[in-house]
This record gives structure tokens, C-alpha cells and sequence, in this order.
């Protein structure tokens, strides 16, 4: 049976818990907020499907992609509504279109995040968009296979440990299955998320929240925004001023397991990485509008496939370009272990915006410093064009 002994082995995916056959293992949540597999041992049969199927116990092998592309979708509105390049939205509407089904993490209605499918164009729209907290696999791979097993065509997207977990879970290959991940700096507690939704509601009139966004590009891709919008009011922040964001990219409060991810490298099986190329304007600066470019990894003749069917601006690049300027496809976040003890400490007892305040302090002249390099990165966007 699976038996956790350090939280750092355990990712969360949930392939064991589906993968029962006497579904006696459930997940329950810590302390911190993550879900962890608790097996009931008096219905347990020792099967070992649990251990078999575990991402973490059987990690797969890194490899370098087969291509490396900066990426981005022609449609302008797409594009301002996608985290960067829309490269995503063009892959799920192509799959969508042949009859498919796609899977992706959305907001559920308590705005925890969970993992879903939708089989039209309309429900696409929840899945895009990146979300800085873990989502709720649910029962998601089964439902994948159950549509793969009906010769369904099925896109399923995820963290690197989600791809993994899936992959393992299914212990087959299918043709209809096309995966993808994303570079991942590491998932945040659902706790900490809960919280701070709490404390960023206003504190009078109408408190009804209408939409989130990590990624607001109003002002731009570089210096994106958090954006909560309520009936009659939003909050906005740049991504250096809010305290959820600064916390996450310190890696305060981050899954154990992430410090020591077994996903990465390219070694979660997906046929496609996606996400932001950073960097660009360094390395493609003529592609920097600042309108958000994806970078896209192709790791498998199934995938490259998928990429040419799908209208995309494919610029080439490679993967030395890629990791340059994105270090989490290759290395773990690096936090130290008594600054994340003391962060929920912290939490616990004054909240979570003193904790992530306290233990993410940036001075005036950092910040006037991020100031002006943003306005100095428009300036020479402009003078590009």
C-alpha cells in the first residue's frame, strides 16, 4: 500500500486514489493545506496497484525536446485573455474541433481550483489563464480514460507531476491522447489561497466576487497585474506589489514535494510544454509586443503533429534560449526551510498578508527600481516597432 513518509514524496496528483480497486484510499487535508492519500487499511487488499501507479516512485527520464518554438496566436483578443501567447487556447479549440474532449484546471465556485473537462468552446474559456494554487485532480484521469477507451481524442493539460501521475495511472499508451504540461515554479497551498481571498475581500458594500485573474496583462505582459473583480469594485496590483504573488515566488508557501520535484527536466511524458518565453525580448526581440509570447517544447512525434494543425506564428528557437530565462523546467524552487516554518508560524497567527509581508519586505528603492526598468522595457518595445 501507499505509505507516505516524508511529505516531500507525495505530490498530490492522486493516480493512487483512483486507481483502487477497493477504493479505500481518500485524501485528507493537512495542516498547511495540501491533500495527502490516507489508506484504509482494513479494506485494503495489497494490491500494489497504488505503489505502481505512483509518479513519484517510478519518475520518468529526462530528456532534451525534439523542438523549441516561441509561439503566438494571431488573434489579438485571445492573446490579451491568455497568460501569454495563446498558444494554449489555439492546441484545445483544434481538438475541440475534430470532436475531442479537453482537460484543464478552472475556478470552481467557491474560487478554490479544480481539475476538469468540457467538450465545447464555450467551457474553454474557464480553463484559460494560469491559477497559483494546486488544483483538485478529482477523479479527472478516470474520466480521461473512460473517453480515451470510447475512441475519444482527449487533450489533457496539467502540472509536470499531474502529466506524470496520469501517465502512470493509465499504464498504457493511447492514440487519442495528447498531453501537455507546463513550466511550473511550483504549487501554492490551497489554504494560504483560501485565506488570502479572505483578506483581499472588501470591507464594505457588495463583497460578491466576480473573477480573478494572476495574470492581468491590461498594463501589459511584463508587468502583469493580480486582479480580483467584485460586482461593483476591483482590486489590482502588479505582481511585485502583491503580497499572494511575492509569497509564491518566494517559494514560502509551496508544496514539499516541489523543493524536490521528480518532474523535472522534461521528464513528465507530456508530448508539449507550454508557457511564457520569457526572455524574448533578449532573444526574439522583434517578437515582444508585449502582448505575452508562449514558448512551446516539443517532446514527441504526436505532439509535433498536433502543433502544425493548429494556427499558430511558430517562430524557431531553442531549448538553450528556453531554460536561459525559465530555470524552473530544469531546477526546483530553493526556499529555506525555516523561512517557510516561520511563514506559517506566521499565517497561523497574524494572517496572511502580514506573513507574506514580513517575509517578503522590498524596499522603496527595489521597487523604484522595477518601476524603471518597466517603463524603460516600453519605451524600447516602441521604439521596435
Amino acid at each position: 500500500m501507499i505509505l507516505i513518509q516524508h511529505k516531500s514524496q507525495c505530490c498530490g496528483c492522486a493516480a493512487c486514489v483512483q486507481r483502487c480497486p477497493r477504493q479505500c484510499i481518500l485524501l485528507e487535508e493537512d495542516t498547511e493545506g495540501f491533500l495527502y492519500p490516507k489508506v484504509d487499511v482494513s479494506r485494503c487488499i495489497d494490491c500494489g496497484l497504488c505503489e505502481k501507479v505512483c509518479p513519484v516512485l517510478h519518475p520518468g527520464t529526462s530528456h532534451a525536446p525534439q523542438a523549441c518554438y516561441a509561439a503566438l496566436h494571431p488573434d489579438k483578443q485571445i492573446r490579451e485573455a491568455s497568460s501569454s501567447g495563446g498558444s494554449f487556447t489555439a492546441l484545445a479549440a483544434s481538438v475541440l474541433a475534430s470532436g475531442g474532449v479537453v482537460f484543464g484546471a478552472r475556478f470552481a465556485s467557491d474560487w478554490s481550483v479544480e481539475h476538469a473537462y468540457t467538450e465545447t468552446l464555450e467551457g474553454l474559456a474557464a480553463f484559460r489563464g494560469s491559477k497559483y494554487v494546486q488544483s483538485r485532480i478529482g477523479s479527472a484521469y478516470s474520466q480521461a480514460e473512460t473517453f480515451l477507451k470510447q475512441g475519444r481524442r482527449v487533450l489533457f493539460t496539467g502540472t509536470p507531476c499531474q502529466i506524470s501521475g496520469l501517465r502512470r495511472f493509465l499504464r498504457k499508451d493511447y492514440e487519442g491522447l495528447l498531453t501537455l504540461d507546463f513550466i511550473c515554479h511550483g504549487v501554492p497551498s490551497p489554504l494560504v489561497w483560501r485565506r488570502y481571498l479572505q483578506a483581499v475581500r472588501p470591507s464594505s458594500g457588495d463583497t460578491s466576487l466576480r473573477g480573478v485573474s494572476f495574470r492581468d496583462k491590461e498594463h501589459g505582459w511584463h508587468s502583469y497585474r493580480v486582479t480580483f473583480r467584485y460586482d461593483h469594485a476591483s482590486v489590482s496590483r502588479y505582481f511585485y506589489e502583491d503580497p499572494y504573488m511575492r509569497g509564491f515566488l518566494a517559494d514560502l508557501f509551496l508544496r514539499p514535494s516541489c523543493y524536490a520535484c521528480a518532474a523535472k527536466s522534461c521528464s513528465s511524458g507530456a508530448d508539449l510544454t507550454m508557457g511564457d518565453f520569457w526572455g524574448i525580448e533578449h532573444v526574439h526581440p522583434e517578437l515582444d509586443d508585449d502582448g505575452g509570447v508562449s514558448c512551446i517544447l516539443v517532446h514527441t512525434p504526436s505532439g509535433a503533429r498536433a502543433l502544425q494543425q493548429i494556427p499558430l506564428q511558430l517562430n524557431s528557437s531553442t531549448y538553450q534560449e528556453v531554460v536561459q530565462y525559465n530555470p524552473a523546467l530544469e531546477h526546483s524552487p530553493k526556499a529555506s526551510a525555516a523561512r517557510r516554518s516561520r511563514f506559517f508560524e506566521l499565517l497561523a497567527h497574524q494572517g496572511v498578508i502580514s506573513a507574506c509581508e514580513e517575509l517578503t519586505r522590498v524596499s522603496v528603492a527595489k521597487r523604484l527600481l522595477k518601476l524603471i526598468r518597466s517603463l524603460l522595457g516600453k519605451v524600447r518595445r516602441r521604439l521596435l516597432r
